[in-house]
């Protein structure tokens, strides 16, 4: 196969924060795009100042039927798809005890199964095409807790486990994964003006308090910095199947895993005694 200069993506979450700056960066550099979000008119004027370059669909990764069709009609416009960009998702604001079944499941559907969906939609068409690299925002947060964000790491755990298997399983075929783990940014989903909170418990209300005062005081990554660094992924001959996005993320993965690591040798003893 030779390598694409000129690539396609398919890019769903588009119409905002990192996903429309990457759509952007990825049209100013010359590669096509189809660009997807729930609200059309939120994408709309990138078909005025790209013109033939972007192909702008609405899609609600939640919708089984509007994913086929998004996919289907990407792949035929521009003839192939070399990366699927899963990027939709959203933050629920919870303690454990407050978030109902509704609300955890709305964020699965959103966060979880909308990109498996994607996925899915998109495997046969990059198996027969022989290529295709397949990318996943997720965080910091597939690695590390927070309290009253739990379910949200949550669901990027079980995103970064689904993404880790798929890699295993695709490579067979030549596709290629690579997660893509922001910290926090200054976009409106680092603000969390886009989040759910569900926040009326009394018993938590000082707790919350103090947290999300302590959230306001992160210090946050400058989007418009992160398109050369997700390119420089895109054009690898072998990309990393994780990669770190802004700087403030490792030494937090250290101590987490040293920690863990630390708990498990300390009851290993016991741990033994189980086998």
């Amino acid at each position: 196969m030779t390598k694409q200069t000129n690539k396609v993506w398919f890019i769903t979450g588009a119409s905002r924060g990192l996903g429309r700056i990457w759509t952007e960066a990825a049209l100013e550099r010359g590669d096509k795009v189809v660009a997807t979000a729930r609200t059309f008119n939120n994408i709309a004027a990138l078909n005025d100042k790209y013109g033939n370059q972007v192909l702008t669909l609405e899609l609600d990764v939640t919708s089984p039927e509007m994913v086929k069709d998004a996919v289907a009609k990407a792949h035929a416009h521009f003839g192939r798809l070399d990366i699927v960009l899963n990027n939709a998702g959203y933050p629920l604001i919870s303690t454990i005890e407050e978030a109902n079944t509704d609300d955890i499941r709305a964020l699965y559907e959103t966060n979880v199964i909308g990109p498996v969906t994607v996925i899915q939609a998109a495997l046969p068409l990059l198996r027969k095409q022989g290529f295709g690299h397949i990318l996943g925002t997720s965080s910091n947060l597939g690695h590390l807790t927070l309290p009253i964000l739990g379910y949200y790491c949550s669901s990027k755990w079980a995103f970064e486990a689904i993404h880790e298997s798929l890699a295993a399983e695709i490579a067979q075929f030549g596709l290629k994964v690579t997660i893509i783990e922001p910290g926090a940014y200054a976009t409106e989903f680092g603000s969390l003006e886009l989040s759910k909170f569900l926040t009326g418990m009394e018993a938590y209300k000082d707790f919350i308090a103090k947290f999300m005062e302590g959230m306001k005081g992160m210090e946050k990554g400058n989007p418009t910095a992160t398109p050369q660094a997700l390119f420089k992924i895109v054009d690898a001959e072998n990309p990393p199947l994780r990669f770190n996005l802004g700087s403030n993320n490792l030494p937090g993965l250290k101590a987490a895993y040293a920690d863990r690591i630390a708990a498990w040798e300390a009851w290993d003893e016991v741990s033994r005694l189980a086998q």
